[in-house]
């Protein structure tokens, strides 16, 4: 709701009477391109998962627990994200949980490498760009250089977890489990927490090749996010293209810390703080928008309500066989 309440007040202030005639029909078929950028993306994230389990999934079993995360982190918080979701899921598709937990934070660490090594593209980019619009403001630099420190920081210590020392995450994880609340699923953590380390420690024995592959799709599946602010933009009107994507790029990095679920609202406010002022005509921005978040999230939504739904229904002949 909150994300069509910001698309609809960005149309209002933005529109112009007949604006759309302006529109150019050998541009449109962009649009076609972006949704073919989005599928990708499933793929690659897919890929990613069935790689990093050694291919004990499926194809199918891979995409539909990518859509299960999309949709989860689409009315979840950003801070909460759809990782619990997916780690369900892949014990839903007959991995151990202990395995699942350590895929996810394999899988979440190749995204910290990521983002560790675009803030430096970032920073030298900015010599010559105006990566950060100017608009910003004192403010909006600072929350950025923040945001650069904390990603960086982040990433070191889940890749001193994940690939030197996993006992460590093991020692975490049992120590969040003996809170009160928690109290009662103790044991049961605990041997998923010995899994988790056990396969942890098996992910950090494979060949330097394994994590440039598995890098390689994560990179793939996050350049295709990036990629899409600025083929919607690209399919209404011209548009400068690597400042549209290195500012697509820094918009990203920016939705991470978005509280609200999916980052509704938030993140349409960034797409037109970043990517408003390279468009030309202010008429198409709230079009822009819609068409990019249409691709992005609300279509991502629908495949994650088919694939959630389907995990509810296997959940539910469990029950009736038990």
């Amino acid at each position: 709701m909150l994300s069509l309440v910001t698309m609809g007040a960005v149309i209002y202030w933005t529109y112009t009477p007949g604006v759309l005639k302006h529109l150019a029909p050998k541009r449109l078929p962009g649009l076609g391109i972006a949704l073919v950028v989005s599928l990708l993306r499933v793929w690659f994230s897919a890929a990613k998962i069935r790689f990093l389990a050694d291919k004990k999934l499926s194809w199918m079993a891979s995409v539909r627990v990518v859509l299960a995360w999309d949709f989860t982190s689409a009315v979840t918080p950003s801070t909460i994200g759809g990782a619990p979701m997916a780690t369900y899921a892949m014990t839903k598709e007959g991995l151990k949980l202990g395995d699942s937990g350590a895929i996810i934070l394999y899988g979440v660490l190749l995204d910290q490498i990521w983002f560790a090594m675009a803030i430096p593209i970032l920073l030298f980019a900015g010599i010559f760009y105006e990566v950060v619009p100017a608009e910003i403001g004192l403010v909006g630099d600072v929350s950025m250089g923040l945001l650069y420190v904390g990603l960086l920081s982040y990433a070191s210590v889940l890749a001193y977890g994940v690939l030197v020392n996993p006992a460590a995450i093991k020692k975490v994880v049992k120590f969040v489990f003996k809170l009160p609340i928690l109290r009662r699923m103790g044991d049961k953590i605990e041997i998923e927490a010995e899994n988790l380390e056990e396969y942890a420690h098996q992910l950090r024995r494979k060949p330097f090749s394994f994590l440039v592959k598995a890098f390689t799709l994560s990179t793939m599946s996050w350049l295709m996010r990036i990629a899409l602010p600025t083929i919607v933009v690209l399919s209404l009107l011209p548009a400068p293209e690597v400042l549209s994507v290195l500012r697509s790029l820094a918009m990203n990095l920016a939705f991470l810390v978005v509280p609200t679920p999916g980052g509704s609202g938030g993140v349409e406010g960034l797409f037109v703080l970043f990517q408003g002022p390279l468009i030309s005509r202010e008429g198409f921005i709230g079009l822009a928008v819609f068409l990019w978040r249409i691709i992005s999230y609300y279509i991502s939504i629908g495949l994650g309500i088919m694939a959630t739904t389907w995990y509810v229904n296997q959940k539910v002949v469990e029950i009736k066989k038990d």
